[in-house]
């Protein structure tokens, strides 16, 4: 009888459309998706591994699956994932994520793009494609991705994001390339709060958020009432300071919106970072809008949380599913195949069972078909 997860798994994509034409459907669709989400969790990186892994459990896939011509080739597995409809497909990992996530605990929710380097196609004159992912800190899940246009930019992307998320009671996080009026406005309207980047691509507003602290710095005001927060780690010989300030005082927020009319905005925050290694010296000063007071605490815990998608997410796709060297490139097969690397990480990061890396998961998950199931009970 077939398994709870491997029936959640098969309707979590049975809407997604099949592109091929009746008479080349030697394969049912949802099999092909059941055993390239099972493979590539295992550790397999490219459609040659995937129909291996195929044809080494055969057995056991066709205790669940029907395999009417037996396991799809690896050439079937390139066709179908290079004409599957993108948005259907991460449109079916989202539902899934709502199904197990249906509302998000209060936690920090990271926006950031990655390019996946070698999906470029130099002949056909395509070029890498870049996503822009949502990382939830807390709960460890990838929320969802999007594909930003091959002549857009993230500004564009991030809106699409956002409007698949329920981010009440959130904080989310953005680099400086998502600090627009455009972007701060939607995550206040879909009652979330902020934490946004701020470089010279608001010039007059960076100009003026550093003059603010520059007067809190001096002392010379006592309604600023600057709050501050200092982190000091060690390791690998290196030291790193990391200094958290915010300024949220009533009148300086004043100033500051009677030109720039920022949607939600509550404080100001500002990291001085500085790193030690022997003799060398290095510090960094960034600049931060926040729609919601916060302890300088509180705000330094936010900075680091959206740089864990660097670590937790970035990293580990490229060290781990070592996503920067697929040559994967035909039609939509690179997006596609994104996707089926973040439901890959979702299930991984979820069993907590043993402490293990990525990687460990993967080869058990390859080795013992229980396993696997035991991470696919997670959908």
């Amino acid at each position: 009888m077939e398994s709870s997860p491997i029936l959640a798994l098969k309707e979590h994509f049975a809407q997604v459309d099949d592109p091929r034409v009746e008479r080349t459907r030697l394969h049912r669709l949802i099999d092909i998706l059941v055993i390239a989400v099972c493979a590539v969790i295992c550790g397999a990186e490219s459609w040659d591994d995937i129909a291996e892994f195929g044809e080494v459990k055969q057995d056991w896939f066709a205790t669940f699956l029907e395999l009417p011509n037996g396991i799809p080739s690896h050439d079937t597995f390139n066709r179908v994932f290079a004409a599957l409809n993108p948005e259907q497909f991460r449109q079916a990992f989202l539902n899934w994520m709502r199904t197990v996530l249906p509302v998000l605990p209060e936690q920090v929710i990271a926006l950031d793009g990655k390019t996946i380097r070698r999906s470029h196609d130099t002949w056909n004159e395509k070029p890498a494609i870049h996503l822009v992912s949502a990382w939830a800190s807390a709960t460890g899940f990838v929320l969802a991705q999007t594909k930003v246009d091959d002549k857009s930019n993230e500004i564009t992307a991030i809106p699409e994001v956002l409007r698949c998320l329920a981010i009440k009671g959130c904080v989310v996080t953005l680099d400086a390339m998502g600090c627009q009026r455009a972007i701060a406005q939607q995550i206040v309207s879909q009652e979330g709060d902020y934490v946004l980047a701020l470089k010279e691509n608001q010039e007059t507003l960076y100009e003026e958020v550093i003059d603010c602290f520059t007067q809190a710095d001096a002392g010379d005001d006592d309604a600023a009432r600057p709050t501050w927060h200092e982190e000091v780690s060690k390791g690998h010989g290196r030291l790193e300071i990391r200094r958290h300030t915010v300024i949220a005082a009533p009148d300086y927020l004043a100033w500051l919106q009677e030109e720039h009319a920022w949607p939600g905005l509550q404080a100001i925050g500002r990291v001085q970072a500085e790193r030690r290694m022997g003799q060398e010296r290095s510090s960094e000063t960034r600049y931060y809008l926040l729609s919601q007071v916060m302890t300088a605490e509180q705000f330094g815990r936010a900075v680091r949380r959206h740089w864990s998608i660097e670590n937790n997410v970035h990293w580990v796709l490229d060290m781990v599913f070592h996503e920067d060297l697929s040559r994967i490139r035909a039609g939509y097969a690179a997006e596609n195949f994104a996707v089926l690397r973040h439901i890959a990480l979702n299930l991984l990061n979820q069993e907590t069972s043993k402490r293990q890396s990525i990687r460990s998961k993967r080869l058990k998950a390859g080795w013992s078909n229980d396993y696997l199931v035991h991470l696919l009970h997670q959908l």
